[in-house]
């Protein structure tokens, strides 16, 4: 918890261990690094977060409230036709998308580095995988209430597989030269799956 008033320094701190955590990884990176990086001195830091562990807290924290904002943009229930669901499944892809991208050090901070961290922030990235799959679950029970989707669709799991492909290809844009076209193949593969299936 911020241990002073000043939200605009203690916003300018997660936005440097943000990026010193991405670049270096957690356990390589230091307060000192995360000062540097600002061009503060260390005591600075420390008024505003405990420790290293503090830090990556809230860095966490802010990342997975970017990412629900995203994903939770949308009514569940919105959709009226088949053509307006898969519209709806493809925008929400093209949103969480362009997040990835357009800051690409956050796929590795929540899928590899700041889940590591310590039970704590496992459990926290636990918790919110949950949420996430039951936001993904409404969309599908919408689907299958009104008729887009199977009757017999097993929704809980269905919606982890959902969200297993999705995330899996927010995490690969850390490690690609061209996100746009890998951000473009993936949604239009999860959208395949989804609404066609592989089936010949």
């Amino acid at each position: 918890m911020a241990r002073t008033a000043d939200p605009n320094r203690r916003e300018s701190i997660l936005d440097a261990a943000h990026s010193i955590f991405a670049r270096k990884g957690y356990a390589a990176a230091g307060i000192a690094d995360v000062a540097g990086e600002l061009g503060i001195a260390h005591g600075t830091v420390y008024r505003y977060f405990e420790n290293k562990r503090d830090v990556a807290a809230a860095v966490l924290n802010r990342a997975l409230e970017r990412i629900a904002a995203v994903v939770m943009a949308e009514d569940a229930t919105a959709t009226e036709s088949l053509a307006e669901y898969r519209a709806q499944v493809e925008r929400l892809g093209h949103r969480l998308y362009e997040l990835f991208v357009a800051d690409r050090a956050l796929g590795r901070l929540v899928f590899y580095d700041l889940g590591a961290v310590d039970d704590e922030l496992r459990e926290r990235l636990r918790a919110a995988h949950e949420m996430f799959a039951e936001y993904t679950a409404s969309y599908l029970r919408n689907g299958v209430a009104k008729g887009f989707l199977r009757p017999d669709l097993d929704v809980d799991t269905t919606a982890r597989v959902i969200n297993g492909m999705i995330f899996e290809g927010a995490a690969q844009v850390t490690h690609t030269d061209d996100p746009q076209r890998l951000r473009d193949r993936w949604i239009r593969a999860v959208v395949a799956l989804m609404f066609d299936g592989i089936a010949r």
